[in-house]
């Protein structure tokens, strides 16, 4: 069975909630969400931090980072101005009855208020073009690519954008995103010095074809032993059950972490071969 045939059966026993992911403004993913308590970018945000404060020791200027699967901007709003998904979800609960474009002047003014607590541009990356319009419009994202690597490739201008890209990351698209989508990024992303590259891949998915990937572009690639990242709480007693089952028929055993009822994720770093054996990541990233 191919890598991409593998995503695609995994991806069906999870629940579906595509509906959420592309709307004008972001208020009924947050709605639907928090109901699961998803937290994968809170869960990201001290190892995300951790990468950029190193990275930023040796660039002088702004840190260029692109966001896979940015959706409305999450990661750019929690990495930028400090947030939380707390205050995510506070803030745009509190703004049920607004209208979009009430939302989106209010949301300009709001994100322009704020101290950015990290020198960084964020470009955002996501198929969802709404989704991305909006994080683009209020302030979030500094650039922004609408495109299904899975299914097209990057034009020149796209090309060109990803250039100057220091860290690329990713806090839940590997499983929608397959080796097909790195294998365009990465001929973009490495025409200048080559960027770290982040990945908190779900526990339910397999990394080794998007690993090997990147090896044919001088990648090295870690995974930060012992540690597990929450991602949401399982939408069904059906969900997890499917989930349970695709693990167990990996060799993977849930026992003690999706079988007490939420999704983890594991975190892969892959640098450039120098640079992982200058500082392995047990050393970059301590317990």
């Amino acid at each position: 069975m191919s890598n991409e045939a593998v995503f695609e059966e995994i991806n069906e026993v999870k629940a579906d909630m595509d509906y959420i992911y592309n709307q004008a403004d972001p208020r009924s993913y947050f709605r639907e969400l928090q109901k699961l308590n998803y937290a994968i970018p809170d869960s990201a945000k001290p190892v995300l931090q951790k990468l950029i404060e190193h990275m930023q020791k040796n660039r002088p200027d702004t840190l260029h980072v692109l966001d896979l699967g940015c959706s409305y901007g999450i990661n750019a709003a929690i990495l930028k101005h400090d947030l939380s998904m707390d205050d995510l979800y506070a803030h745009w609960g509190d703004l049920a009855d607004a209208t979009t474009p009430e939302l989106v002047a209010h949301d300009q003014r709001y994100f322009a208020s704020l101290d950015d607590s990290r020198d960084i541009e964020v470009i955002g990356l996501d198929q969802a073009d709404q989704a991305v319009a909006f994080a683009e419009e209020v302030g979030l994202l500094g650039d922004s690519l609408v495109t299904n690597l899975e299914t097209d490739p990057l034009s020149a201008a796209e090309k060109e954008e990803l250039a100057p890209v220091d860290l690329m990351m990713s806090t839940g698209c590997v499983g929608y995103l397959t080796e097909k989508s790195f294998d365009r990024l990465l001929p973009a992303v490495t025409a200048g010095r080559k960027p770290w590259i982040a990945n908190f891949v779900l526990r339910l998915f397999p990394f080794d074809a998007i690993e090997k990937s990147m090896e044919k572009w001088g990648y090295v690639t870690e995974k930060l032993a012992g540690r597990t990242f929450f991602q949401r709480r399982f939408a069904s007693d059906q969900e997890q059950e499917q989930v349970l089952r695709q693990l167990r028929e990996r060799g993977i055993d849930p026992t003690g972490m999706e079988a007490e009822g939420h999704f983890l994720a594991e975190f892969y770093l892959s640098r450039p071969r120098q640079d992982a054996l200058e500082m392995p990541i047990g050393d970059l990233l301590p317990a």
